[in-house]
């Protein structure tokens, strides 16, 4: 139930993903809790850390904040389900009548909190940081660029450009991200699906504030083929596209296989038939490939396996919101 409704100050969820991140927490907690002091006239707020089975000291730390802050709670997955499930996992916990996702490594600041808390307060049912500038690689800031773009063109339904997984979303855009049964979330292409009333803020990114990051080359790669395969069809559709395009060139090599002179055949043969088989091989060999992925996405979503699983024993939240 919204808590505007009984007369009190709404209750704002922050979820932080953390996998081994000993060295970021306490430092990000100190920024956040000095952060959030000029919203607590308006709002309440809970911090809820999903631990993504960090093997280091995150937890104990995390525990530490738990039993000297109210606000703060911790679930712990059962093994490491991946950055989209520890968030998905967050989001379905989430006692607030909104939601706000942050990474502990302060890359997204934690002062920017207030400013989509008064976005959501003025109307908007997501407030989100579009990420216009960040220390980096050219050629990775590059290739989020075209990646993003490319989804764009790709996808069966928008998606919201350069959106970083900071954001806020209000309860009932969270409860329809959630009834989804995708076992390959992509909660930013989810948020742009759902549509509702968006408001974007441009910020940098910062440097890490400490640790060492979790992100590679691979992951990225996984995380765009991921992100297409949950929000495009055309990949499917293009086989029939191209199939149609390649059309003509069978009926003309038919044709001059059958009605041409042997020399004509030999040329023809040589010239675009020969030309034209590998391509079609070609095509059937990626339209395979490409089959599979789709099918291997629609068995796991089939055999119902849950996207995660929590281990009771080391995780520490309370029933209630606290003041």
């Amino acid at each position: 139930m919204d808590s505007r409704a009984s007369g009190q100050r709404p209750l704002v969820t922050i979820v932080c993903p953390v996998f081994n991140e000993e060295k970021s927490v306490e430092l990000f907690y100190a920024r956040l809790v000095a952060a959030m002091k000029e919203t607590e006239a308006k709002i309440r707020y809970e911090l809820l850390f999903v631990n993504n089975r960090s093997t280091d000291r995150t937890l104990d730390i995390i525990r530490g904040l738990y039993e000297k802050d109210a606000r703060v709670n911790v679930i712990t997955l059962s093994r490491n389900f991946g950055y989209q499930a520890s968030i998905t996992a967050g989001m379905r916990h989430a006692k607030g009548d909104c939601v706000v996702n942050i990474d502990v490594d302060c890359e997204d600041p934690p002062e920017m909190i207030p400013r989509f808390i008064d976005k959501w307060l003025g109307g908007a049912d997501v407030a989100y940081g579009i990420r216009h500038k960040r220390e980096e690689f050219v050629l990775m800031h590059l290739a989020r660029k075209i990646f993003y773009r490319v989804t764009r063109r790709l996808a069966d339904h928008e998606i919201v450009l350069d959106m970083a997984e900071f954001f806020l979303v209000d309860a009932r855009v969270r409860d329809v991200v959630l009834s989804s049964r995708s076992t390959f979330p992509f909660v930013r292409g989810q948020v742009g699906y759902v549509g509702f009333k968006r408001e974007g803020i441009r910020y940098k990114r910062e440097r890490r504030i400490a640790g060492k990051t979790h992100y590679n080359i691979l992951g990225a790669i996984r995380f765009a083929v991921a992100g297409i395969l949950s929000s495009s069809t055309l990949v499917l559709r293009m086989f029939a596209y191209v199939g149609l395009l390649l059309f003509p060139l069978d009926v003309a090599g038919a044709a001059c296989l059958a009605f041409g002179r042997a020399e004509w055949a030999r040329a023809a043969t040589e010239r675009y038939v020969g030309p034209a088989l590998l391509l079609h091989m070609g095509w059937l060999v990626f339209g395979v490939g490409m089959l599979g992925l789709y099918l291997a996405r629609l068995y796991k979503d089939n055999v119902g396996l849950p996207l995660y699983i929590i281990d009771e024993r080391t995780s520490f939240y309370r029933d209630a919101a606290h003041e």
